[in-house]
């Protein structure tokens, strides 16, 4: 038959009045993604309806649309077909847990500025025509802000940081927030673990990464122990040096074992390959850390070792002014001033003018 039922059900692609997007933003190492369909508060036939969104075209709670099986929709969040929602890793929403994956987008809007977000497990249905309340996976309850004029519904993330970002929903006058949070941490050491076992771990440097982003934030130090040790003596590598036992001081250190992470630091400054610069970093990490008298000692002997440097001065600068003694500060800082290359001049600049009016240039 030339032209069968299958071939009348095909639509053609035409543009929509509402055009779809997506926004999609990096927390940590996990991903949201958001897709959606954009309305705009001029309506296809030029009427602008500012001041009829909320309540009108957005009815507020929740309605017997009349299309569709549900008696009680919330609204679709956008436009046409589902809003989805996709979280890469299990994430927590203002508060409440919930589990990695694709969920519909709907919300509640109530006229005092409440709002109920819902994230149901039905994400391929039309709008939110065939909503059921039993495919819930998770309601959040927030309130909506005075915002800006935004014609086109735009969804976007503020507040982004390493372990949480806002998604917002702005509208008309309107901003709806919510908070994501993920266990950035947990993830990165439970994906490390991973990697390390792959074609990652045969590169020196993923070992000592990892480690040393364990010991940063304090979780899992026998497993970072055990990383730094396999950099240093592990039958692969076997690098002993300044850097390997740099990490594993670090590792130590976060461990509270200060006693043994100052015999591994103090046999890594005796690496003949130890450069004035690991040195001069290292005295930075002990100003960084509060131990500025530790820090001069190891400034100390960068001088004895690189007097011809600039760094050795500028180091000396760097721990007396630690200290409080501002006068032998301003003494080495001169030094380090003449021997500095042309492009460390200006910042030096502004360290002696900080030294000189008697105060610390760290």
């Amino acid at each position: 038959m030339l032209f069968g039922t299958s071939l009348w059900a095909q639509g053609v692609t035409l543009p929509q009045s509402s055009a779809a997007a997506e926004v999609r933003q990096r927390v940590g190492i996990a991903d949201v993604t958001v897709n959606y369909s954009r309305p705009d508060v001029v309506s296809p036939q030029g009427q602008d309806r500012t001041g009829q969104i909320w309540g009108g075209l957005v009815p507020y709670g929740y309605n017997n649309l009349g299309f569709g099986t549900s008696q009680a929709a919330p609204w679709r969040a956008g436009a046409n077909e589902n809003t989805t929602i996709e979280l890469s890793h299990d994430a927590t929403i203002e508060g409440k847990a919930l589990q990695a994956g694709t969920y519909g987008l709907h919300m509640a809007v109530a006229e005092e500025g409440n709002v109920t977000v819902i994230f149901s497990r039905n994400n391929t249905a039309w709008g939110s025509y065939f909503y059921d309340e039993k495919d819930d996976a998770l309601r959040v309850n927030v309130k909506w802000q005075d915002n800006e004029q935004t014609p086109l519904l735009t969804y976007n993330f503020v507040d982004v940081g390493d372990k949480q970002a806002t998604l917002v929903l702005d509208w008309e006058k309107k901003r709806i927030p919510v908070k994501i949070e993920f266990n950035t941490p947990e993830l990165v050491y439970n994906n490390l673990k991973k990697e390390l076992q792959g074609a990652q771990g045969f590169i020196l440097q993923n070992w000592m990464s990892a480690a040393n982003y364990l010991a940063q934030n304090k979780i899992h130090l026998e497993d970072a122990l055990a990383w730094a040790n396999n950099a240093i003596e592990g039958q692969f590598f076997s690098q002993k040096n300044f850097q390997t036992m740099q990490v594993k001081a670090r590792v130590l250190t976060a461990m509270g074992n200060t006693a043994e992470a100052d015999k591994v630091m103090n046999e890594a400054l005796e690496d003949p390959a130890a450069g004035i610069a690991d040195y001069y970093n290292y005295g930075r990490q002990l100003i960084g850390q509060d131990k500025g008298a530790e820090a001069l000692e190891v400034f100390k002997k960068a001088n004895k070792k690189w007097p011809d440097h600039w760094l050795a001065p500028h180091g000396l600068a760097r721990g007396y002014s630690a200290t409080g003694d501002y006068a032998k500060a301003l003494k080495y800082e001169e030094q380090a001033y003449t021997k500095a290359p042309d492009g460390s001049k200006q910042f030096i600049d502004g360290y002696l003018k900080t030294l000189k009016e008697g105060k610390d240039f760290n």
